[in-house]
C-alpha cells in the first residue's frame, strides 16, 4: 500500500487530504505542520510521497522539496500548490519536485497524482505546467543554444511528444492526439526525459520553450 506523509499549516486542510486518500486505499502515514516535522516524519516512515504545502512555518516546503532531492531516500515531493505561488513552483521545479497538484483540484485529481508519484512517474497539472511556463523565458543566447542543441538529440516522434508535453497535455491526452497506448506515451516521456537530461516534465518543457523561441 502506498504511505503518503502530509505536510501542511493548515489543519483543515490537512484532514481533508487525510480523508481523501485513506477513502481511496493510500496509507497516511504521518502529517505535519512545518517542515521540520514533514522531515522527520519521512526519516521515521519512509513513505514513498511526501506531499508538501511551499508556504510553513519554520522550514519551509521548498527547502524540505530540495532536502529530500538531495539524499535520494526515495520519498519524492509532490508539491500541494495554489496561483499565488508562481515563482515558489518555478524554484521546486529546479530543486527536483516529482509532481504539482492545486489546491483546488478535484479528488480524484489529488488521489491520481499521489499514485503517480509513487509509481516513479511525474504528475504535473497541465495548469501549472502553462502557468510555470508563462513565467519563464530565455535569458540569453548561451541558454537558447544549449535548448536547441539538447533538443536535437530527439528523434522526430520524440520531438512531437515533447510539443505536446510543453502544451500541458497529460500522458492521457497525449495518448489520444498522438493515437498511441498510454503505456508507449510512459516511454517516450521517460527517453526525452533521460536525452534531455530533465529531472521531470516541467523542466522538459521549459526547454521545448527556450528552443522554440
Amino acid at each position: 500500500m502506498t504511505a503518503v506523509v502530509i505536510a501542511d499549516d493548515e489543519p483543515l486542510v490537512l484532514a481533508g487530504v487525510r480523508t481523501i486518500l485513506e477513502a481511496a486505499g493510500i496509507r497516511v502515514a504521518a502529517a505535519a505542520q512545518d517542515g521540520g516535522e514533514a522531515l522527520a516524519a519521512v526519516a521515521r516512515h519512509r513513505p514513498e510521497v511526501a506531499l508538501v504545502d511551499l508556504h510553513m512555518p519554520g522550514l519551509g516546503g521548498l527547502d524540505v522539496v530540495e532536502r529530500l532531492a538531495a539524499a535520494s531516500s526515495g520519498t519524492r515531493a509532490l508539491v500541494l500548490t495554489s496561483f499565488g505561488e508562481q515563482e515558489n513552483v518555478l524554484a521546486a521545479v529546479e530543486a527536483g519536485a516529482a509532481g504539482f497538484v492545486l489546491k483546488t483540484c478535484a479528488p480524484e485529481e489529488l488521489v491520481a497524482a499521489v499514485r503517480a508519484v509513487a509509481a516513479g512517474q511525474a504528475y504535473l497539472s497541465p495548469a501549472v505546467t502553462r502557468m510555470v511556463l508563462g513565467l519563464v523565458a530565455p535569458e540569453s543566447v548561451p541558454r537558447r543554444r544549449d535548448a536547441v542543441e539538447r533538443v536535437a538529440r530527439l528523434a522526430a516522434r520524440e520531438r512531437d511528444v515533447l510539443d505536446l508535453v510543453a502544451e500541458g497535455h497529460s500522458n492521457a491526452e497525449i495518448a489520444r492526439r498522438a493515437h498511441m497506448s498510454e503505456a508507449t506515451v510512459k516511454t517516450y516521456v521517460s527517453r526525452i526525459l533521460a536525452k534531455l537530461d530533465c529531472a521531470n516534465r516541467v523542466q522538459a518543457a521549459m526547454l521545448a520553450r527556450d528552443a522554440s523561441t
